[in-house]
């Protein structure tokens, strides 16, 4: 289902399928380091996307260590791996048209194949919506 996935994302965003892939795996590693539900989905349900998105985190350097990925959870630590994320889908190759088509792209995905509401924008990958409701709780 991974193939399948990399393909859709190479289809409907004009890449080709190396540049999904690393592209796909850089989003899944963002989302995984911010404990987002969307991550733990795709990883309980696409076999290799687990792989795909530590493989990714070593190739840009992301945060690996217990304290680091708690602080990545904090509202500026979500900030700055959004940023980051952003900075490491130019660096793969894509421009800015590019990056705008793969959020989309990556959501309808999981909502056609994994049934996935909860995507409207490149916060709810990250986990910014659960991050506001913990917030209201405490």
């Amino acid at each position: 289902m991974l193939k399948k996935f990399v393909n859709y994302i190479a289809g409907e965003t004009e890449l080709n399928s190396d540049m999904a892939r690393s592209a796909l795996g850089i989003v899944l590693n963002a989302a995984d380091r911010q404990g987002s539900q969307f991550a733990t989905l795709v990883f309980e349900n696409i076999p290799g996307a687990r792989t795909l998105s530590a493989t990714s985190g070593v190739d840009v350097g992301a945060a690996t260590g217990i304290i680091a990925r708690l602080i990545e959870q904090t509202p500026g630590g979500r900030s700055a791996v959004a940023f980051q994320m952003v900075r490491d889908l130019q660096n793969a190759g894509l421009g800015n048209e590019q990056i705008s088509k793969l959020m989309p792209t990556i959501a309808d995905f999981a909502r056609a194949e994994l049934g996935y509401e909860g995507v409207g924008h490149i916060g709810d990958f990250l986990g910014a919506g659960e991050a506001v409701e913990k917030v209201k709780v405490a």
